[in-house]
């Protein structure tokens, strides 16, 4: 395990002076009950520090770079940034979930995968590069991992609703999402969703869920439409 979580601090390019802080942020609390250890040292109390330190991060980030939009917009602009959809799509470009200390019971069931699980996770790394390294490297771990390519992500989590703006704006034709087909146990399915416009279909997605499966063929329609890949009504 200690070589694993070297390879999770040249993915995140930090090394720790604490490795036990980098240990104890990977450990769920199916992994400690497991072991039977005291429920304080799994990564919850980490997820907790670096949740507040994430939020006066990612405030300051748009209180500097948007100097003209009123506070309510910047209140919903941060709760979409540091959401958990948006943290375990972040998860998922570092493959967090491969360096996780999991209970057997989670880590059958897909824990390694789910989004509550690793977005939680990755607040969790934030407290402990806080804790190690001090805020200075927590604010450069969180510019780098979460706030990077902000338009591209807000572009994805807004995608249903961006979606339906574009084509209101175009066409009176009607948005529909077809669910194509499911596979998988239930602990670990995949659904397959079609976006259509008008009879026509303009994307698709796969997620763990009918919600992120919709919201994947929407950013991928949204693409087309963008790229001018859609018909002329569109």
């Amino acid at each position: 395990m200690k070589e694993n979580l070297r390879d999770l601090e040249k993915r995140i390019g930090y090394r720790f002076q604490d490795f036990s802080l980098l240990r104890r942020a990977m450990m769920h609390s199916s992994y400690t009950n497991e072991k039977h250890l005291p429920r304080f040292q799994c990564n919850e109390r980490l997820e907790f520090l670096g949740d507040a330190v994430l939020e006066l991060v990612s405030s300051e980030f748009l209180f500097l770079g948007e100097p003209e939009i009123s506070e309510g917009e910047l209140t919903k602009t941060r709760a979409s940034m540091v959401c958990e959809p948006s943290l375990a799509f972040c998860a998922r470009d570092l493959e967090l979930g491969k360096y996780l200390l999991l209970g057997k019971g989670e880590e059958a069931t897909g824990g390694r995968k789910r989004d509550s699980i690793t977005s939680d996770t990755m607040e969790a790394l934030i407290g402990a590069i806080y804790l190690d390294g001090g805020f200075t490297n927590a604010k450069e771990f969180i510019h780098r991992f979460v706030l990077s390519d902000l338009e591209n992500k807000k572009l994805f989590f807004d995608s249903k609703t961006i979606l339906q703006e574009i084509v209101q704006a175009r066409t009176a034709q009607e948005i529909s999402y077809c669910l194509v087909k499911e596979e998988g146990p239930d602990h670990d399915k995949a659904f397959y969703v079609e976006v259509r416009i008008g009879e026509k279909s303009y994307g698709a997605g796969k997620g763990r869920t009918k919600k992120a499966a919709e919201q994947e063929a929407a950013y991928q329609a949204i693409l087309k439409l963008k790229a001018g890949r859609g018909e002329a009504g569109v």
